[in-house]
Parts: structure tokens; sequence; C-alpha cells
């Protein structure tokens, strides 16, 4: 590790499972060997899951930092994209891990954006009944959700996460500097759970985000606007998501809210077969919801307004040409319903929101509601 300089970390533990850190900083894929065989000193062999789109920037370099920390590795490059996060792509993962001949003690390393994360983690929930994985993500969106947490799944043909586990990571290593090599239109999609958060639980950092997209920088795109604020964003998300998993860890109670704009968000991605991206379907279901919540006597227009404004200060879209029949069908499936009810987590303001359980015979009329002023 000679001439390598380490800058300050933040460090957010989040005590769920066997308790864990998120490390947050500049320059810590360069550290990925040394931080994984902290946490997993027994192993000896990592298997890298890494997706195509992570592997050209941060495989080789992630891989031979594991080397030099004494274990060896294997490689599997999974295809970018939802629509590989199925029960055949699993299988194969499965097979792999066997093949190279994992043992309790070793490794995953789910390299990439969320798909990857939810496939390694499920897979490694599942192979020997379990073995550690370190989440390295990739992708804004995964840095400040869906690697935290512990949620692992697939995707069945009748609906988005449907097949899975709770299986928490052993650590997670958040490097902005990976950032730099995403397409600002995979930037944005990160963007749309980092505000969600601010609709969830603080109007503060809403704002503040708002204003970021209204500064000198906010014509060159929301990458370079959020630039030199990228590892407070992560810290704040990271925490907040922190406080309601250590409350809630298998998804019973409050951490439900975390859904927001994600049961219309589903059957946004469903509907489409899942060419609309997982953040841009979230941005348009956290508006649809809102549109609903002010006719349902929940929100304030303005409170509503604000969100679809500052969706649109990101470049994210505020509705969907699907019909609301359409949605209501696809949404059927989605994990939190029941044979009769629903439950659809819907802000009362900037900063706060609610579960509502809703009959599942109300759920057309309530995204009819949400389309269109």
């Amino acid at each position: 590790m000679a001439g390598k300089r380490k800058q300050k970390t933040r460090t957010v533990h989040v005590n769920a499972g066997a308790g864990y850190d998120v490390l947050i900083r500049e320059g810590l894929l360069s550290y990925a060997g040394e931080e994984t065989v902290k946490v997993c000193p027994k192993a000896g062999k990592a298997a890298v899951i890494c997706d195509g789109n992570a592997f050209f920037p941060h495989g080789e370099p992630v891989e031979g930092d594991l080397y030099d920390a004494g274990l060896s590795c294997a490689q599997f490059v999974l295809e970018p994209g939802e629509d590989h996060k199925n029960v055949s792509t699993y299988a194969e993962l499965l097979a792999f891990l066997a093949d190279s001949h994992l043992t309790r003690d070793d490794v995953v390393v789910a390299l990439g954006g969320g798909v990857t994360g939810d496939m390694a983690g499920f897979a490694a929930a599942t192979y020997l009944r379990g073995i550690s994985y370190v989440q390295i993500p990739t992708t804004l969106l995964a840095m400040v959700d869906s690697s935290v947490g512990g949620k692992t799944a697939i995707d069945l043909p009748a609906g988005k996460n449907l097949a899975g586990a709770f299986c928490q990571p052993s650590l997670v290593l958040c490097d902005p500097l990976a950032l730099r090599t995403l397409p600002e239109d995979v930037f944005r999609d990160g963007c749309a759970e980092v505000l969600k958060y601010g609709v969830l639980y603080s109007r503060e950092f809403f704002l503040e985000l708002k204003a970021l997209m209204e500064g000198k920088d906010a014509a060159k795109g929301p990458k370079y606007a959020l630039r030199n604020y990228l590892e407070d964003i992560i810290e704040t998300c990271v925490t907040m998501k922190r406080d309601v998993v250590e409350k809630d860890e298998f998804d019973r109670g409050g951490r439900k809210r975390l859904n927001l704009g994600h049961t219309f968000g589903h059957a946004i991605e469903l509907c489409s077969g899942y060419r609309i991206s997982h953040g841009k379907a979230v941005a348009a279901g956290m508006a649809v919801m809102s549109r609903a919540a002010v006719k349902k006597g929940y929100l304030s227009e303005e409170d509503a307004r604000l969100l679809e404004e500052t969706l649109r200060l990101y470049g994210l879209p505020t509705g969907t040409d699907f019909t609301a029949e359409q949605l209501a069908q696809a949404a059927r499936n989605d994990k939190k319903a029941s044979q009769r009810t629903i439950d659809l987590i819907v802000p009362r303001g900037i900063g706060a929101c609610d579960i509502v359980r809703i009959d599942m015979a109300d759920l057309q009329e309530w995204i009819e509601a949400g389309l269109a002023w």
C-alpha cells in the first residue's frame, strides 16, 4: 500500500444483522482489498460480481487491490440492465460460485450499480446457506440507497423484486470518484433517490438540493452541480436510511416509507418492460403520488408543485403515458400488497410522509387522481 495517502473517512455504522460500516471517501476503491480483509479475515478468495458498465473503469483495479491484500479472485461479469436481474442469471451466479469453489469463509464482492448489488447479495444470501458479501456501489443510486439495508432480490415476470432475502452486507465502500465515469443520465437516476430522502425526512435537505440546481453550475447538469457535495449527500442519505433500518430491519413498519414513489414507479418499470430506468420511474411515481395526495387532502398543492419543479430541475420525469388501468394491474403484484389492501406512502408535506393502507379496489382511482392535475 506504499504511496497511498488516506484522507478522512466518513463512517456510518449500521446496527443491523451482525452490524457493519458504510465507509465514504474519495479514493476508497484503492483500499478495497485492505478494507475487505478487515471484515473477512478468514477469506482466501473473493468472487467479484461486476456489471459490464463498471468493469472497464473499476474491475481490474479493484481485483488487483484484492489480490494485493492476499485474496485470489474469481470474476463474473453481469450484463447491465434490470432485464437481466432474473432467475436465469441468478442460477448462473450460483453455478459460478460453486465452480469457483467458494467456501463459507470466502467473500462475494458486488461491484457496480443496484442490479449488481441485488443479484450478488441474493446469491451470497443463498449459496451455502449464506456467505459474507461486500458492497462496492459505483452509481449514486446504489450508494445512497440499494447497497445499504440488506435487501437483496431478483425480478420475476409478474413483478420487480418478488424473490429475495434480507441479508446485511459485511461492509459498504462508497467512493464518490467512481461517479465521475457515470453517464449524466445514470447520475440523474440516483438524484431521484436522493430527493426521495428529502421528501421523506427533511425539508431543509430537499431545499438545499433544489438550490444546488438553481446555482451557477446548474446549466451543466446535476453531475457537475453536485460534484463538490457528494460526500455530504451520500452521508446524509445513508444516515437517514440507517436510522430507519435499525428500527425496522425486515420492512414491517416504518421502513415501508422508503418505498415512496416505488409502488407506482415499479408499475411504470414493469409496464415499460424495464426500458424506463428505476430512478426515472421512481421520480414519476413520486409526482403521481403527490398529485393524488393533494386531491385526497393529504398534501398542499404548493408542496406538490415544489416537488414537480425540483424533479424537472434535475431533468427527471413527473408523469407517465401509461394508463391508470395498466399501472394498477402492474401494482397489484407489489410486495406491499395483500389480497385486499395495499400500503401507499403518501406525502403530507416536504419532509414528512404517512403510510396509508387502502383497499385494493381503490388503487386505480388513486392512480387516476395522480396522473394529471
